[in-house]
């Protein structure tokens, strides 16, 4: 297979850190390593330092949202950005983010005629009612979100379920399921490793310790996970409880276990962005508990399966797909007290935490590499069948809009262009009546230097015939 030359846009990319930046950032190392050449094209970051990675961060202009939605939103519309883009001879065009990178992905699929390809990572339809109380609103913005995702060439999604979610906010076309990978290695860290990051942690010897990793959200299911603890606890049961990561529930969530009486026996970490240091504490804790019914993939539970580490998880969610209860995995109701029976059954049989742990590892990790080699090996037939006409032209709202944009930002480059050449034009015209005037000034230097050297030879003739007859 040729070696293709991939655009990789999303809106979300380090130094923000999230589940679909870490999927971009994967993608990109790898298909630069093993396969083709890639390019990340994301929104500005004012403390954002691209200069580590293998590849071109191409960044365009943002404003500054995070304080209302978490990250910076990205203004597309850029003609430098298009210019450049447009020049860099892509072959495909994969957008991660059905918002701002999208539009941007159909912008520049009308500038060089390459396939986008878009994947559907998080179930927006929740997104959606977080930022907008509206129900009228809230469709509108999904109807919006549908018809961008719809105008794309071919649609991804990470798991079945993201997939359902999909066609529940209103997505009526096909999709295939291309599974995210895992950038952990299978196995376990060394143990002093371990001791590093867990030193300052009340974590007693053989005393069993639960585990969460993520953004500390309330949709996370984290209310059921402190819940479930709350009645063990009550029982006399001894364990531990480590929370790692940020979000904007995060304080509450402290609040509300300080309220249920957990401190000491459920802990907080601050985030933690070294990988190796977040496989070690996966690697230090003996159960991950993920009743999250929101995650579209629940990457955290493969992370936790490359480390041999077993997930308590909500039957039917997507994280919990691939999941044999009591082979790969433990599966319970969307409930605390659900959570609460597994946890007390699994605390009197350690060993099935270990074996269940094993098969998690066997039968659910999926590394990165492998994702991706998909993913690629994918690309060279959507590439095919646009190049063979077999994508039908999907006519949105927004098509005349984007093909305006396009048009606009070309003509402004074009404009540019002609400025330039005119510029260069005029620059080397001044530089040619400089030169012709350098030369005419320097031959007419050499012309009266000649003519003072004929001069004075005549003078010196004339001195010699006046010595001879005067």
């Amino acid at each position: 297979m040729e070696k293709l030359k991939v655009c990789l846009m999303n809106d979300s990319f380090p130094p923000a850190i999230d589940g679909v930046a870490n999927a971009v950032t994967n993608y990109a190392d790898i298909i630069t390593r093993e396969h083709g050449s890639a390019a990340v094209v994301t929104p500005y970051y004012p403390d954002a330092d691209d200069s580590v990675y293998p590849y071109p961060v191409l960044r365009y202009p943002s404003l500054d949202t995070t304080k209302l939605v978490g990250y910076r939103a990205g203004v597309p519309f850029a003609p430098d950005l298009m210019e450049d883009l447009e020049k860099r001879g892509f072959d495909i065009i994969h957008s991660h983010c059905p918002i701002t990178s999208t539009l941007l992905a159909r912008g520049l699929r009308e500038q060089i005629n390459k396939p986008v390809v878009f994947t559907y990572h998080t179930k927006f339809d929740i997104d959606i009612a977080n930022a907008v109380s509206s129900k009228l609103l809230q469709e509108e913005a999904a109807a919006l979100l549908v018809a961008n995702i719809t105008a794309c060439d071919e649609v991804w999604t990470v798991s079945r379920g993201a997939g359902e979610n999909l066609r529940k906010l209103g997505y009526q076309g096909d999709y295939r399921v291309m599974p995210n990978g895992v950038d952990f290695p299978q196995g376990r860290v060394d143990e002093a490793l371990i001791d590093e990051v867990t030193a300052g942690f009340d974590l007693p010897e053989g005393l069993p310790v639960f585990l969460f990793v993520g953004r500390m959200m309330w949709y996370k299911g984290i209310r059921i996970i402190l819940d479930a603890l709350k009645l063990l606890k009550e029982e006399g049961r001894d364990f531990r409880m480590a929370f790692v990561g940020a979000g904007g529930d995060k304080e509450e969530i402290v609040a509300y276990s300080h309220e249920l009486g957990l401190d000491g026996t459920v802990l907080f970490s601050e985030p933690i962005r070294d990988r190796e240091r977040i496989r070690a504490w996966y690697c230090r804790a003996d159960l991950f508990l993920f009743p999250s019914t929101f995650d579209t993939n629940g990457l955290v539970v493969r992370e936790a399966a490359a480390c041999g580490l077993a997930s308590v998880l909500v039957a039917g969610s997507c994280a919990a797909e691939d999941v044999d209860d009591g082979i790969s995995g433990f599966l319970i109701e969307e409930n605390a007290d659900s959570m609460a029976a597994k946890l007390r059954e699994l605390l009197a049989a350690p060993e099935a935490m270990k074996r269940v742990g094993e098969g998690a590892q066997t039968n659910i990790y999926i590394s990165w590499e492998t994702a991706v080699a998909g993913a690629y090996e994918r690309y060279g037939a959507v590439i095919e069948n646009y190049r063979s006409g077999l994508y039908p032209r999907h006519e949105t709202a927004t098509d005349d809009f984007l093909r305006g944009m396009a048009s606009l930002m070309d003509f402004r480059n074009r404009r540019r262009e002609a400025q330039r050449q005119l510029m260069e034009e005029a620059r080397r015209s001044r530089d040619e009546i400089v030169q012709g005037a350098l030369r005419s000034r320097d031959e007419l230097m050499e012309e009266i230097a000649d003519q003072r050297r004929r001069l004075k030879e005549q003078m010196e003739k004339l001195s010699q015939y006046l010595d001879r007859f005067l």
